[in-house]
């Protein structure tokens, strides 16, 4: 990769109020191949709190090279990555494995969590104090840890190492072996249904907790309409808490849902109300970040219908056009708030740092989701066939181009 630290620097013109800034403030465009300032936007790097790049133990779905790269072609410079492989990574030197790999493989920035529970069985704590220096924050996602009291040494040693407690809420008695929202679709095709209740219960439980403790927290993936009303409720009484949806909550719901693994994921797409509460949550800012939960599995994991496959879809290739598709371009969202959700929010509350990172993006520029052109080994995507507008050009991370569109 050609170093561009230098000849790539934006100079000080400041972000323009759409959350870009124009292609002139970039000292050098030759060497970045874009030379016409009417035709690009330029956006800071993307920073996605909640992917999985699957290594160790799962490199068939992803690995961090194909994980960064895809991360990459999407815009993103900053990722970090859930502990969800094996080993998982609850001590200082499973946690080492991951770490090595990052460094042999990774060409943005990828920042691990660490698991708040050995083996991500909520059992007993990991060895929080031994990974705190290595990882951004810790997290159990996947399962939400059942046992209170687990929950609340949890957060009481996450404060006092200064660490975030970000949390995958599911109370597990109440899925009764659902797989889709317990709604509309569930019922007319006979499909087993998760309950909201599953998602909003245990967020209520940790913001108890959070209210008692003090500890900085975040909820991953939310879904529901009682949640961002909890999360509002919490935010108005000074609670140290923040969350996260996905793109596809934003923009789906359950009338959406056909009988294919690419439209299974947890939590699964919810109704028409839940959607639009949780859009309304973003506007108003009760949802602080949009996150991926990029979550690659093989061919034949997603090829089992609703009801067999794995749960899990990717989507860092395709995040922000479909927000811009969707969202911005329809008005029912400034691309500010879109960039700031991407880019601006998700590094001031995990505290992970701009350097010279940036996107070069064609925002009239359309073309129709096929995974087959993936970057990712994952291709098990809810948007497959859609036309979406926004094309990114080339990314920068330090300085280094480390993705350049080759049409």
């Amino acid at each position: 990769m050609k170093q561009l630290a230098q000849a790539c620097m934006m100079d000080t013109t400041p972000v323009t109020a759409t959350g870009s800034f124009p292609l002139s403030s970039l000292s050098s465009k030759t060497d970045l191949g874009v030379t016409d300032t009417a035709r690009y936007t330029v956006f800071p790097g993307f920073c996605d709190v909640h992917v999985h790049f699957r290594e160790p133990g799962f490199s068939y779905k992803e690995t961090v090279a194909s994980g960064s790269a895809a991360a990459a072609r999407g815009g993103y410079t900053a990722v970090c990555t859930m502990p969800n492989l094996n080993p998982v990574p609850d001590s200082v030197q499973h946690l080492g494995e991951q770490l090595t790999l990052i460094e042999q493989q990774a060409t943005v920035h990828v920042y691990p969590y660490g698991a708040i529970t050995v083996g991500q069985k909520g059992e007993e704590l990991a060895d929080l104090e031994g990974m705190a220096p290595h990882v951004i924050a810790f997290s159990d996602d996947g399962r939400g840890v059942q046992g209170d009291e687990m929950m609340r040494e949890a957060m009481k040693r996450a404060k006092a190492l200064g660490k975030m407690i970000v949390a995958h809420c599911e109370v597990n008695e109440l899925l009764r072996g659902g797989y889709i929202h317990e709604g509309e679709y569930a019922r007319a095709h006979g499909h087993k249904g998760i309950c909201s209740e599953s998602e909003y219960a245990q967020v209520a439980r940790d913001l108890k907790l959070v209210e008692e403790i003090g500890c900085a927290y975040h909820v991953c993936h939310i879904s529901t309409k009682e949640t961002v009303q909890l999360i509002r409720e919490a935010k108005q009484k000074g609670l140290d808490v923040t969350c996260e949806t996905g793109p596809h909550y934003l923009v789906m719901d359950d009338s959406d849902l056909q009988e294919d693994g690419r439209f299974k994921m947890n939590p699964p797409l919810r109704s028409a109300a839940d959607r639009e509460a949780l859009l309304q949550g973003l506007i108003d800012g009760t949802i602080d970040c949009i996150a991926t939960d990029h979550a690659p599995h093989s061919a034949e994991e997603k090829s089992k219908g609703l009801a067999g496959s794995a749960f899990g879809v990717v989507g860092l290739e395709t995040a922000f056009p479909v927000l811009y598709t969707d969202l911005v371009k329809t008005g029912k969202v400034s691309l500010a708030r879109i960039v700031d959700a991407l880019a601006v929010r998700p590094r001031e509350r995990f505290g992970i740092p701009f350097g010279n990172e940036f996107s070069i993006w064609e925002l009239d520029a359309s073309d129709t989701v096929d995974p087959a052109d993936f970057l990712s080994k994952g291709k098990a995507s809810p948007f497959t066939g859609r036309v979406l507008y926004g094309k990114n050009i080339v990314t920068v991370c330090d300085g280094n181009v480390v993705y350049r569109d080759k049409n």
